[in-house]
């Protein structure tokens, strides 16, 4: 008994130390549609700020929090699903003026550049493709947690990011400067390990 004893505890600190290690290793993560959002928000002339949601987003994640400026992101928005929450709007930023969703359905963001700047913080730089036009967007990216979805039994990550764009960039500059030119744009994510 003693001997069991001898052999069974040192087992289950060495399995203790190794847990934290191995909820941290580098990963390609899965975004997971259901359990993210994409919210676009502009001032409409001064009075107030509507929004617009894009469901059904996905993409991947590579992250190491050893070394999170060797992440990658790499994300497919379904700009035609937009949803403006009045139905005449979402029709009128699906056509050629706006969105031209009939000929460009998706926009990508692809990062180029991850920068930590503090406690869970960090500045992805990324190419954004939308209606046909790519320009560098900068998103201010939290992670909210890395380790195992109970549900699922994976390991996850999950991150909010934000940042702003200006919508003349990519030709959709309908009743500029009375609704803003600036147009942000907020993401949060859910993403489990392949």
């Amino acid at each position: 008994m003693q001997t069991m004893k001898k052999l069974v505890i040192p087992a289950l600190v060495v399995a203790g130390l190794a847990a934290p290690l191995i909820s941290t290793q580098a990963a390609t993560y899965q975004m997971d549609p259901q359990h993210t959002s994409v919210i676009v928000t502009w001032n409409h002339f001064g009075f107030s700020h509507p929004t617009a949601d894009i469901p059904n987003t996905r993409g991947t994640i590579d992250f190491d929090p050893a070394h999170p400026e060797q992440a990658k992101v790499d994300v497919t928005i379904p700009v035609k699903e937009i949803d403006t929450h009045v139905p005449a709007l979402t029709r009128e930023f699906q056509n050629a003026k706006y969105f031209d969703t009939a000929k460009y359905p998706q926009a990508t963001f692809r990062s180029t550049k991850v920068v930590a700047t503090g406690d869970n913080h960090f500045d992805v730089t990324g190419d954004l493709t939308l209606k046909g036009i790519t320009k560098p967007v900068t998103l201010h990216a939290t992670l909210n947690k890395q380790g195992e979805q109970p549900m699922l039994k994976k390991q996850a990550v999950g991150f909010d990011a934000t940042g702003t764009l200006n919508r003349s960039d990519f030709k959709i500059d309908q009743y500029i400067p009375a609704v803003a030119d600036q147009v942000t744009l907020t993401l949060s994510t859910e993403a489990h390990a392949q």
